[in-house]
């Protein structure tokens, strides 16, 4: 490989226009139910009108584009109510079966002038070590 393209990419497809599909639905069904809303309640309550549809379209646009620590709000309403509702109380339990480990001692011989042998490296391993977890290289 040439080139080494990181992995951290966060990117969705644009479908229609600028916007993607997901973003596309939540306007789009905001602005279906401001339609019902219309045809029921605004020819009769104006102001009651006006009011829901605000709301109605606030909700839309903030499903649509607002990310709350980098996660779009649907995710983070799925995860709030995940939460809230399920079990606060976990109990550990091993899954899988048991992994041993047997200790193997290995003798190392020290060289013949009585110094012992140190292993040393020109230069900090670091910065490759960054490069390969970044590009999930190996």
């Amino acid at each position: 490989m040439r080139f080494t393209v990181p992995q951290f990419i966060e990117y969705e497809t644009k479908l229609i226009g600028p916007l993607s599909f997901k973003q596309f639905l939540f306007i789009g069904a905001a602005g279906v139910v401001c339609i019902v809303i219309f045809f029921t309640i605004g020819k009769t309550n104006f102001f009651l009108f006006l009011v829901l549809l605000i709301i109605t379209l606030g909700v839309g646009v903030s499903l649509a584009f607002l990310k709350i620590g980098g996660r779009g709000l649907p995710t983070v309403l799925a995860n709030f109510i995940r939460f809230s509702f399920g079990s606060k109380f976990y109990i550990w339990q091993r899954k899988g079966a048991l992994v041993t480990f047997s200790k193997e001692m290995e003798i190392k011989k020290e060289p013949k002038n009585g110094k012992p042998f140190l292993k040393t490296t020109k230069a900090s391993r670091l910065k490759k070590m960054r490069t390969k977890l970044e590009t999930k290289t190996k």
